[in-house]
């Protein structure tokens, strides 16, 4: 099992659900981050002072999913939250060594 965080434009949250949904994702989890990478942050005008927002405004999606679905996962995210500008996001794949679904006990892929 492979735990997949993206973290991506707050506005394509929903076409990355729906792109999961899509494929059989059948939870999430979604995160307002903030954070920078290459954009640095940006400079706004507020009531005549200008400041510098270091942090912008992001989602992190947690998703975990068998081996077997890691590709299709990954395709589905980027094809959905790319806009070609930067910005973007990134995706990380960690390893899952086990899931315990609380309610029913069920263990591992048949917990996801």
């Amino acid at each position: 099992m492979k735990k997949i965080d993206a973290v991506v434009k707050p506005f394509k949250l929903d076409e990355v659900r729906e792109a999961l949904s899509e494929i059989g994702v059948s939870g999430l989890t979604v995160t307002e981050v903030k954070g920078f990478g290459r954009q640095k942050g940006h400079t706004e005008l507020y009531r005549g002072a200008e400041y510098v927002v270091d942090f912008l405004p992001k989602v992190k999606i947690e998703i975990v999913v068998a081996d077997n679905m890691v590709e299709q996962a990954l395709e589905a995210i980027v094809k959905a939250a790319r806009t070609g500008k930067i910005g973007d996001g990134k995706i990380f794949v960690t390893s899952v060594e086990q899931v315990v679904r609380i309610r029913t006990g069920e263990t591992n892929e048949s917990a996801i």
